[in-house]
């Protein structure tokens, strides 16, 4: 089915419109439609240098998000929360001490860190055992009094109220509660009885004798089936719905090494109770209790964090952490407003929400993880809120967090991209719903994108992923259409490193270019402008002038890295990029500008002026001629050549220097434009010039000798301008 769904896809696909006709959404539609019946699609695509929505289906309509929710979550806790914000576990020592006794109260307040685990080290234990050996350092071996845990930082439930009730059974349902230990999660690992008819072995990790397990799962011998082959015996395993016991029952394979699952630990507070107990002891220091220990005075404090923010963004939108996404949504709201919970996370959000520009209609929140089935959101309010991020005084820490393909959610993901670096997303998944939200890096813009499916019902998850990667994949392409050409370009840039001196890199590279099929006006200011969406870089097809600009790209560029903004400082004024300031004329903007190439006064040459009719220009693209931002006349402009007669004489010459490489312009008859054609004009040692032009007759890049283009243009042009290409 897979492979079937694959060529329907291909066969879909070619009847979309070129690139650089725009996003013509319709197709994703049918797209879906084809290959998930009575799916609901959503899709928002926005322009962030704009803030313009490019493309909208359904965008309007609320869908449930699933785990793209944390994009919310993460980008208001980045809103609020300083940069070195790291949640705090403070220890406070209160009563006094007696030789090697302490009597009184160990206080322990959490402030939601979620990562007193094995996530960063070797042991889980790890931060507790530093508190017992900082309270060991002080000469005491036995605490005797209270273990308080204040959980005042986060409001109860521990449950959400809104989840499923199935979910709390599996690990990425766990409590949230501000003291965590383990991700509130245990493995519970089985090995098989010793002979036939035992119990199964079981293992707790990590063992704070706090889970229980009630062992009814029995050894035996798995029986063969008709092939010879083990049959898969049949076991399972269930979770009291309140206290940390798990039941596993059933047959186990004698034969088998090993089998493990995790668990979302009941009673988080006593679980992490049980881990400070247990660190107290396998450090030597005893604990009694004693309800009748004072309370004061504090006599010692101790602090510690285990990961800065940073870190737990990449968790939750990397790798889609739920009970980090819901510490993080309660850690932010508690420093705002003096308490975690869910209505004061909502709170936070809505103010954040209010910063940026964004209705809050468009998002109804009821977690901060996405696993609520009552959360909803708009397409466009989300992609909206991704634009607004992405232009954030914080937007790389953020951008920087999502997955991408072959990385955290999106590890098995569109890895048939070929520039997996073009996109970032955080993924989505709850029962009959599939998310995708996030950026694709488009040359001269970056997309907020946000796409949902909802409802698919019995359509496969597989093709559901198959589907939205296909259309994210599309999108990515789509707007990075010239892409294959940069890196193409950057190829020929690495192996030409031995080539030094610019005329020589420029009669490398011109060469390189030769047979380049011939296309007119190929290139505009990306695949997003509203004038001309078309390609900022394009080296499948290319025109006199774009031939001229990549080539002298690749000869300037300092290095690989930095080809697409040369070739941007050669084709727009200031190096900024628009319809508006790119270099129309090439004598008068091109040449004229100064920076890249300057006219060359030659023997004979002479000059005329001419008025360009710059203001009809602009305004067939329905825009104003300005200069400095004010409408301005027509400019008058003096263009230098050497007449025709004169110019087919010098082109028969013999070049008697070193070899030398210039540019060309053919002078227009008609008044209204400097010039129709450009090219390179090659000057090789002991040999008449020759032409290197993208031809519109030949339809291809050609060498040719100059003296018989010349003659073949012979009453159709005043004559030639030739420039010099300035080294930077």
């Amino acid at each position: 089915m897979k492979f079937f769904a694959r060529l329907v896809s291909l066969a879909l696909w070619a009847v979309l419109p070129a690139v650089g006709a725009g996003l013509d959404v319709a197709e994703y539609q049918a797209y879906v439609d084809s290959l998930l019946p009575e799916v609901s699609f959503g899709l928002s695509v926005r322009s962030v240098n704009t803030g313009k929505e490019l493309a909208n289906i359904n965008g309007n309509e609320l869908f449930t998000p699933a785990s793209t929710m944390k994009t919310l979550s993460t980008a208001t806790a980045l809103h609020f929360l300083p940069l070195d914000y790291e949640p705090e576990t403070k220890f406070s020592l209160m009563g006094a001490q007696e030789g090697n006794v302490f009597r009184g109260t160990l206080n322990v307040r959490g402030e939601g860190d979620p990562n007193i685990s094995a996530r960063y080290y070797t042991d889980p234990l790890m931060w507790l055992y530093g508190i017992a050996d900082s309270i060991k350092a002080l000469g005491v071996d036995t605490l005797r009094g209270r273990l308080v845990l204040d959980t005042s930082y986060y409001q109860p439930p521990w449950k959400p109220e809104h989840w499923r009730s199935d979910f709390y059974d599996f690990w990425y349902g766990a409590e949230v509660t501000p003291l965590q230990f383990n991700d509130n999660s245990a493995v519970v690992r089985i090995r098989p009885g010793v002979n036939e008819g035992d119990t199964v072995r079981v293992s707790v990790l990590p063992d704070v004798g706090y889970v229980r397990v009630v062992n009814k799962l029995i050894t035996t011998k798995a029986p063969l089936n008709k092939r010879g082959r083990k049959m898969r015996l049949k076991w399972n395993r269930s979770l009291d719905p309140v206290e940390p016991v798990v039941t596993v029952e059933g047959e186990f394979d004698i034969d088998s090494d090993s089998s493990q699952f995790v668990i979302p630990v009941r009673g988080g507070i006593g679980y992490f109770r049980a881990a400070m107990l247990t660190a107290l002891r396998d450090r030597g220091v005893a604990f009694r209790e004693d309800t009748t220990a004072p309370a004061n005075p504090l006599v010692k404090q101790y602090a510690f964090s285990t990961a800065p923010l940073l870190s737990m963004l990449d968790e939750i939108n990397q790798r889609s952490q739920n009970l980090h996404a819901e510490t993080l949504f309660r850690n932010a709201a508690a420093r705002e407003f003096g308490v975690g919970s869910v209505e004061t996370g909502k709170m936070l959000e809505r103010r954040f929400l209010a910063a940026i520009g964004v209705d809050s209609s468009g998002f109804e929140v009821y977690d901060g993880c996405g696993l609520a089935p009552k959360n909803k959101l708009k397409p466009s309010a989300e992609s909206q809120m991704l634009a607004a991020m992405a232009r954030h005084p914080r937007h790389e820490y953020y951008i920087n967090s999502f997955a991408s393909p072959k990385i955290g959610s999106g590890s098995k993901r569109m890895y048939t991209l070929q520039y997996p670096w073009a996109t970032r997303f955080k993924t989505g998944y709850i029962a009959e719903v599939h998310g995708l939200a996030g950026y694709i890096f488009a040359q001269g813009d970056t997309l907020a994108v946000a796409m949902y499916l909802n409802k698919t019902g019995k359509n496969k998850d597989g093709d559901c992923k198959d589907v939205m990667d296909t259309l994210w994949v599309k999108l990515v392409e789509w707007a990075n259409e010239g892409f294959p050409s940069l890196v193409r370009m950057k190829d020929m840039w690495i192996a030409a490193q031995g080539v030094k001196g610019l005329d020589a890199r420029l009669e490398y590279f011109s060469k390189k270019l030769q047979g380049t099929p011939y296309r007119l006006g190929p290139m505009g200011e990306g695949t997003l402008d509203p004038i001309e969406p078309k390609p900022l870089v394009y080296l499948d097809s290319v025109d006199c002038v774009t031939f001229l600009e990549h080539t002298l790209a690749m000869a300037l560029a300092p290095s690989e890295d930095s080809l697409f903004n040369v070739l941007q400082k050669i084709r727009y004024l200031g190096g900024e990029i628009s319809y508006r300031t790119r270099k129309h004329y090439l004598l008068a903007d091109w040449v004229g500008e100064g920076r890249f190439a300057r006219v060359l006064p030659v023997e004979g040459d002479t000059v005329i002026s001419r008025t360009l009719p710059k203001k009809d220009f602009f305004k067939a693209k329905r825009m104003k001629y300005l200069v400095d931002g004010k409408e301005a006349d027509d400019p008058q402009v003096e263009i230098r050549y050497l007449p025709y007669d004169k110019a087919l004489e010098w082109a028969k010459v013999p070049h008697s220097d070193s070899l030398k490489v210039l540019g060309v312009a053919f002078v227009a008859k008609s008044e209204k434009i400097d010039a129709t054609h450009t090219g390179f004009v090659v000057l090789n040692p002991g040999e008449a010039p020759r032409l290197r032009h993208a031809s519109s007759q030949k339809k291809r890049v050609v060498d040719q000798p100059f003296a018989e283009y010349l003659v073949s243009r012979k009453g159709k042009l005043p004559g030639v301008t030739l420039f010099e290409f300035i080294p930077q």
